[in-house]
């Protein structure tokens, strides 16, 4: 533990020494049963260890495992601070408080969490397997303050989060399961499902209005194209015509020189 996300380390080391000895966490829970005696003036003192049986041994040896455990699983700066500390409860309690505060503390920071599950919603462009983390890192947070939901809280809430594009989708899955005992991982898995459906459907869409810009760009350039060859038929034409017109011109609108001699001639 290097001091940061403390409620990821408090669930990870939890899980680790329950299965190794659950014994042992019933100590960091309850407290170890250290041996004491009890003095003439009535007062209860740590038993000498002079003074052990074996079942003082074993107790003392219990606590001093528990006490390793978390010892070898924290910083230099954590183990000074609970490094004085005698039973494995008071080193565990100490870093509770150290990272997740006092009771005030807790419940302020819980408040807060619950709010931000309470307001939760997907966000727009998000996908599901984005928002489920964003979610599950609220409920993850509460349960290392020890406020939990049940299971069918948590469907109820991620079918309610989902935007109105989803409606259908949450109608058929409100019409076909029983939300009491439908498990939260199922729904992930058939909100996934339903996401890859919509996706190729919306890329088949799209796959086909590019198909069909390209036919009509394809068909466009066939016109230009018809329309290209038309002018300059057009064109070929109007040059034709106007070489017909100056043609004309030159050789009928002047007499002719020859015929216009003789006629002199005769008179």
């Amino acid at each position: 533990f290097d001091g940061n996300n403390y409620g990821h380390w408090k669930d990870k080391m939890t899980i680790f020494i329950q299965s190794l000895d659950y014994n042992l966490w019933d100590l960091i829970v309850d407290g170890p049963n250290l041996p004491t005696v009890t003095l003439e003036n009535g007062d209860v003192v740590p038993k000498p260890r002079n003074l052990y049986d074996d079942n003082d041994r074993k107790r003392v040896q219990i606590n001093a495992k528990a006490k390793h455990m978390i010892i070898c699983a924290i910083n230099s700066n954590d183990f000074n601070r609970i490094s004085s500390c005698i039973s494995v409860k008071e080193m565990w309690d100490r870093l509770e408080v150290t990272y997740e505060g006092t009771n005030q503390v807790k419940e302020a920071k819980i408040s807060m969490l619950v709010h931000e599950y309470e307001m939760f919603t997907m966000n727009e462009n998000e996908d599901i397997k984005s928002m489920f983390s964003r979610f599950t890192n609220i409920i993850n947070a509460l349960q290392a303050l020890d406020k939990t939901y049940s299971n069918s809280e948590m469907v109820r809430k991620i079918l309610r989060c989902l935007p109105r594009s989803w409606m259908p989708k949450v109608t058929a899955i409100e019409e076909a399961k029983n939300l009491n005992v439908l498990p939260l991982e199922d729904l992930l898995g058939s909100l996934m499902t339903h996401e890859l459906s919509m996706q190729k459907k919306d890329d088949d869409e799209e796959k086909e209005k590019k198909k069909k810009k390209i036919v009509a760009l394809k068909l466009s350039q066939i016109e230009d194209s018809k329309d290209d060859d038309d002018d300059e038929e057009l064109a070929f034409i109007t040059r034709k015509f106007k070489k017909f017109l100056a043609s004309k011109k030159k050789f009928g609108g002047k007499p002719n020189k020859k015929i216009h001699q003789k006629e002199s001639q005769a008179c």
